[in-house]
């Protein structure tokens, strides 16, 4: 594994930490690579349950190292990039991002692939790529999907710096602490997320994932399908009778 990413696993929560402060955290091949590879490994690993994402150092992450993107193989690195900001639609175990500083460019488009941010008071956003003349390919579906068509081309094509609160009115974050809160915070959720019963979340999110390009009829005709199946779950009956008993419940998905 690439020294630029910090891994643990704690109880079920997978986390991945961006560890090149030196260079704002910069996407390299190998970081892509890692993230990547731990990412579609844990969404096969019954023992994790969330993915939270943060990074380490002044900068949440710049964008794509620009060094390698301007170098020969930067063509190749497409499939890479491909499977990196396709994440949040593809993988049905929930990805928490915690956000520090600056989430430029390729760094919004993780921000945009987690299915829940938050973000420091002080951090910035910015879809920069067209300063240098390029265009977010890879990432604009994500972002789209996340704060609007409309929105995402405005930004695309101003390459403007948005801060925190139209973060937070749009719907790119959730929520925004104070700097010294992030990381605990961060922690807390995906842990909430990595606890939850697996087997529902895991229908659940694929429920989300096939619905997204059916009619609403079709969207409806599997709703009712997925819903008869939960119904059915040992989760689900395991809910209800510590809902009637007044107590935690210990979830069979997560044993």
């Amino acid at each position: 594994m690439t020294p630029f990413l910090e891994v643990e696993q704690r109880g079920r929560l997978l986390e991945i930490i961006l560890n090149r402060p030196d260079k704002r955290n910069a996407l390299n091949r190998d970081m892509c690579e890692g993230i990547v590879s731990l990412c579609e490994q844990a969404e096969s690993d019954s023992s994790i349950g969330a993915i939270y994402w943060r990074g380490l150092g002044p900068a949440f992450c710049s964008g794509m190292d620009l060094d390698e993107a301007s170098g020969a193989t930067a063509e190749e690195d497409t499939a890479i990039h491909a499977r990196l900001f396709s994440l949040g639609a593809r993988l049905r175990k929930p990805i928490v991002c915690a956000v520090q500083g600056p989430a430029l460019a390729g760094g919004l488009g993780l921000v945009a692939n987690a299915h829940v941010a938050i973000a420091a008071h002080g951090a910035s956003f910015g879809l920069t790529e067209i300063r240098i003349g390029m265009w977010p390919f890879a990432i604009y579906r994500a972002l789209e999907l996340a704060i609007g068509a409309r929105r995402t081309l405005e930004l695309t094509l101003s390459s403007k710096i948005f801060n925190t609160p139209e973060a937070l009115a749009w719907g790119l974050v959730q929520e925004v602490v104070p700097p010294f809160e992030l990381e605990e915070r961060g922690e807390t959720i995906a842990l909430a997320l990595a606890n939850a019963p697996s087997e529902t979340v895991l229908r659940g999110m694929g429920f989300v994932k096939e619905s997204r390009e059916l009619s609403h009829e079709a969207a409806m005709a599997l709703a009712l399908q997925v819903r008869a199946e939960n119904f059915r779950s040992l989760d689900f009956e395991e809910g209800v009778k510590a809902f009637r008993e007044k107590r935690a419940p210990r979830w069979p998905s997560n044993t």
